[in-house]
C-alpha cells in the first residue's frame, strides 16, 4: 500500500480556470498538511493594511521598524481576524508551526514586537487568516484539476513581486498559466 503524499512546503497554485473569488489567481503555501487537512498561507494578495497599521491597532509600538510600510497579506478566508507571521528562520517565538527546517508560521504577539523593534525575522510576511481543508478535501480538489502544485522556494515567497508570483510559481514547474486554457473539464 502506497502511503500518503502530503504538500508541507509545497505551493498551491490556482488554475485559470479557478472561480473561486477567495483563490482565484492565486498561490498558497501549505504550512501543514495531513490525514486530518491542510492549512495554507495566500502569499500573493495583499490587503489594505500595512504592518505599521497593524502595530498601531495592537498597540504594539518600538522603534521605527524598516518592516512598517509592508503591506499586510489576505492569508485567506478562514479566521480573518487573526494574524499569521510567514516566516524565514525558526526563532524562538511563543507559537511556531516549524514548516520545513528554514520557514516558520508563528501566531504569537511576541513575533510582531520584535519585529517593531527591528529584532524578528529579517524575512516575513504578516497575513491575516488563512485557507483551510477538511481530511481528503484538498486532494480531491487537485483531483478535479483546480490546482497545480510543486515544491515552494523561498526566494520566491519573500523576494518576488507580489504581483508575479501566480506566473512565477508555475513557471517553476514549467507551466506557463497563459497558455492555459480557462475551461474546466476532464478528458
Amino acid at each position: 500500500m502506497n502511503s500518503p503524499s502530503y504538500l508541507t512546503n509545497h505551493f498551491l497554485i490556482a488554475m485559470p480556470a479557478m472561480q473561486d473569488p477567495n483563490f482565484h489567481q492565486t498561490v498558497t503555501y501549505i504550512c501543514q498538511h495531513n490525514e486530518e487537512g491542510a492549512l495554507g498561507i495566500v502569499i500573493n494578495r495583499t490587503i489594505d493594511l500595512t504592518v505599521g497599521d497593524v502595530f498601531t491597532q495592537m498597540k504594539i509600538t518600538g522603534t521605527a521598524s524598516a518592516q512598517t510600510k509592508s503591506p499586510v497579506h489576505y492569508g485567506g478566508p478562514v479566521q480573518m481576524e487573526r494574524g499569521f507571521i510567514l516566516h524565514e528562520g525558526i526563532g524562538d517565538w511563543d507559537s511556531t508551526l516549524e514548516i520545513n527546517g528554514q520557514t516558520g508560521l508563528t501566531t504569537s504577539r511576541d513575533i510582531l514586537e520584535a519585529m517593531a523593534n527591528d529584532a524578528g525575522p529579517a524575512r516575513a510576511i504578516l497575513a491575516l487568516g488563512y485557507a483551510g481543508w477538511g481530511a481528503g478535501q484538498l486532494e480531491r480538489e487537485i483531483s478535479e484539476n483546480a490546482w497545480l502544485n510543486g515544491p515552494a522556494d523561498n526566494e520566491l515567497i519573500f523576494t518576488t513581486p507580489v504581483e508575479e508570483r501566480w506566473s512565477r510559481a508555475a513557471g517553476l514547474l514549467g507551466v506557463d498559466l497563459s497558455l492555459l486554457s480557462t475551461d474546466a473539464g476532464h478528458a
